[in-house]
Parts: structure tokens; C-alpha cells; sequence
């Protein structure tokens, strides 16, 4: 049985959950406009142990959402993630941000998961209806011809901080748009479980965060 601390701070949304075995128990998040992380992420972590009635002692490993996204949020989630493994002597665990935030899309086409990254540049990645990548993650500058080798193959849902950027822009009748939806440590959890389970582990010393591009400050 596997419980694993999943925290997700890639974007605005500080997200804390605990699974067992793939499924959560409990989750925390505040997704205000601001960013909450350094204020909030410890006590969320603690609130969520306490609120399933289990400890840090628990964990068999820490999962941390590994980017892209915000330099800041990766960094602080990083962080706190490292601390626990080195303090109880377990695994961590990353996972790609734009995988887990495909996961929140049902559907029988393509999904395009995508950050905002300032201006009109987003981190953008493409996956299948069953989630697997077809394409790697890029930084790109959106315009009216983006993604249209996809769009025009049949339904592509668009989801993340990005789609505000891509709307009005990409008027294709293909295009799904999902509003107002940010990567949740919710749907880290069954990824995180899979990875445990191959001892797909990082090395808690060495590992960085996954920025794509150099530092932007926020």
C-alpha cells in the first residue's frame, strides 16, 4: 500500500494531496490569483496529513508536480518536497505538469495542455485521448496557425492558464476550449502511484525542476 504526499505549484494554484494507492483521500487547494505557495504550502501539507489522520512517518514517498510553470512555484514545491524525503528517508517522485493536467479532460480526441508563459508565449504538450504524449513539451508563441495539423485530424480540447490566449485566435470548429482549470495535485496521485511502483524515483540531492525556459520572475 502506498500513501504519497502529492504537491502541485507549478502554477497560482497551491495544491496539496494525499493518496493511497492511486486514490485520494484528501486535497487542499487555494486557487486565488495571487501565488500562496511560501505562505501556505507547509500548512496545507500538515492540514492534509492531519485531516486523513495520518503523519509525515506515513509517507512512502512525496511526489512533486516538476514543471514547466512558474519559476517561483517549482522552486518552493521543490523544496518542501526534498525536505520531507530527506527527513524520512523516502522517494521522490516527479511528475510533468502538463501530463497531469491532461488528466483532467475526458474525451475521444486529441488534448493540448497548455501554461501561460507571459505575453503570447505558452508551455504547451500534446497527448492522445489516452494520455500519452505525442509530441514534446515547447515554449511557443501562439498564432492563428497553432496546432492546426491537429485541429485538422479532428476534435482537439484545450485546457490550462493558456486557452485565454488561444480563444478569439483559433476560432477553428475543432477546438474545445476548458476554461479556468489549473494543474491540481489531485490528479497527480495515480500517476505518482505508477511511477512508485517502477521505483521511478529522482535523486533527492540532484534533481531540478523542469523550467523549459531560463528565469522569469513570478
Amino acid at each position: 500500500m502506498a500513501t504519497i504526499l502529492c504537491l502541485e505549484t507549478a502554477t497560482t494554484n497551491c495544491s496539496v494531496a494525499l493518496s493511497v494507492n492511486g486514490s485520494v483521500i484528501a486535497l487542499l487547494e487555494d486557487q486565488s490569483p495571487g501565488y500562496s505557495h511560501a505562505e501556505k504550502l507547509h500548512d496545507f501539507i500538515g492540514r492534509t496529513l492531519s485531516d486523513s489522520g495520518r503523519g509525515v512517518g506515513d509517507l512512502d514517498a512525496v511526489a512533486v508536480s516538476k514543471g514547466p510553470g512558474s519559476y517561483t512555484g517549482l522552486r518552493i514545491g521543490v523544496s518542501a518536497a526534498k525536505g520531507l524525503c530527506y527527513s524520512q528517508d523516502i522517494p521522490l517522485i516527479s511528475v510533468p505538469t502538463l501530463t497531469a493536467l491532461a488528466w483532467q479532460v475526458e474525451t475521444t480526441g486529441l488534448i493540448v495542455s497548455l501554461l501561460d508563459a507571459r505575453r503570447m508565449e505558452v508551455y504547451s504538450a500534446v497527448f492522445d485521448k489516452d494520455k500519452q504524449q505525442l509530441r514534446e513539451t515547447r515554449a511557443e508563441i501562439i498564432t492563428p496557425n497553432s496546432f492546426s495539423e491537429y485541429l485538422e485530424q479532428g476534435m482537439v480540447t484545450f485546457i490550462g492558464s493558456g486557452v485565454d490566449k488561444l480563444q478569439g485566435i483559433i476560432p477553428h470548429p475543432n477546438a474545445v476550449f476548458i476554461e479556468h482549470k489549473l494543474p491540481s495535485a489531485g490528479e497527480m496521485a495515480m500517476l505518482a502511484t505508477d511511477k512508485y511502483k517502477k521505483s521511478d524515483i529522482e535523486d533527492v540531492a540532484y534533481f531540478e525542476p523542469y523550467y523549459l525556459k531560463d528565469f522569469v520572475s513570478g
